[in-house]
């Protein structure tokens, strides 16, 4: 008698090859259907089972992708546990997948099931809708830093005037009468720095304005050399000690003078009011500069004041956030605003050892080409 089709005699060997084929073949025509990279892994062992053209087009190419765990080693480096999120960047092509895994049963085999979604274009539009937002703040703040520009501006402008008239005269009537020279030279120095704020003051309103400031190759040790000057007398009554870092051969930095002064006379102001409460013993004031691996020009400013917390580093550079008591929180606001548009970045760290560490970059004249 011929025996049934899903019997077999005593004794004899059980042929699974034509259901194994089968089952392959099905898997296979299931995978290709898949309009995504997919594939199928044993689950026991992890080894590649079956993957369809898109997996072996997008995938196919990692090192280690024909078994599982190897391949999640790829995707996602040292990440491992928790820290693996569904959305990865594939190395090489950088192209952004989203990775679904599903048990699956064929036949007799145990399969684990990886679905990776092409999510590139997602993406890509949500980076450039960040960006848009990112602009958008940033018009935004520069018209609220404007608008108070504009109204100081018009404000202390006639009183910088009259400072400076006043200060002329007593400078003749001095030199009239013979005055003490320790006179003399307190008048020209008060003299110097309200013509240097008046001309802060004009840049300011150019700048509001929206007018070109006037960049071009500026000598970075001259501009740290006049805020030190401005910045002497102050210095002096606090016994601060002042280190200057500055890479020898720095290049010329593409920049509106006055405007960079005034960046590093707010950022060395700070550092000098951030060590009143340390002793003067502790008191340390280092100013750097040196060309950085882009190619800039990084100006790093130095003080051992008491640091600032997370949360304070955090809301740093917001317009009207200050951590003085008598502060109005828009200097950094302004200051960023200034280096932003000089095509720069202003950035605060932790300093080791205790203090901080404010900084900008330039760039030279050769990268304006």
């Amino acid at each position: 008698m011929t025996p049934s089709p899903g019997s077999r005699r005593p004794g004899a060997a059980r042929a699974p090859a034509r259901p194994a084929t089968e089952a392959a073949r099905a898997l296979n025509e299931v995978l290709e259907a898949v309009p995504f990279a997919c594939a199928a892994f044993d689950r026991a062992t992890g080894a590649l089972v079956a993957g369809n053209s898109r997996f072996e087009a997008d995938l196919g190419t990692l090192p280690g992708h024909a078994q599982r765990d190897a391949l999640l080693a790829t995707l996602y480096g040292e990440l491992s546990g928790d820290a693996r999120g569904q959305e990865i960047r594939a190395p090489g092509s950088g192209r952004w997948y989203a990775l679904h895994w599903r048990e699956l049963d064929c036949g007799d085999r145990a399969l684990s099931l990886l679905t990776a979604v092409d999510i590139s274009e997602r993406i890509e539009a949500l980076d450039s809708h960040r960006s848009q937002q990112e602009k958008l703040l940033f018009t935004s703040r520069m018209m609220s830093v404007g608008e108070m520009a504009a109204t100081l501006a018009h404000e202390l402008n006639q009183p910088l005037a009259a400072i400076v008239n006043y200060l002329n005269g007593s400078l003749r009537l001095v030199s009239q009468a013979g005055g003490p020279v320790q006179v003399e030279r307190a008048l020209m120095a008060a003299r110097t720095q309200a013509e240097h704020a008046s001309a802060v003051i004009a840049r300011v309103r150019e700048f509001v304005r929206a007018r070109e400031p006037r960049r071009d190759a500026q000598d970075l040790p001259l501009i740290v050399d006049t805020v030190l000057e401005l910045l002497r007398l102050e210095a002096e009554r606090m016994q601060l000690r002042v280190e200057l870092a500055l890479a020898g051969g720095l290049p010329a930095v593409y920049a509106d003078r006055v405007m960079v002064e005034q960046v590093l006379l707010n950022l060395v102001k700070n550092a000098i009011e951030a060590m009143r409460e340390v002793p003067a013993a502790q008191r340390g004031l280092r100013i750097e500069a040196r060309v950085n691996l882009d190619g800039d020009v990084e100006v790093r400013v130095c003080d051992r004041g008491p640091g600032l917390s997370q949360a304070e580093s955090e809301q740093l550079f917001s317009p009207f956030y200050t951590t003085k008591s008598d502060g109005l929180g828009i200097g950094l606001a302004i200051c960023r605003s200034i280096i932003e548009y000089h095509e720069g970045r202003l950035f605060f760290e932790a300093r080791d050892g205790g203090g901080s560490v404010f900084g900008f970059t330039l760039p030279t004249p050769d990268r304006r080409m």
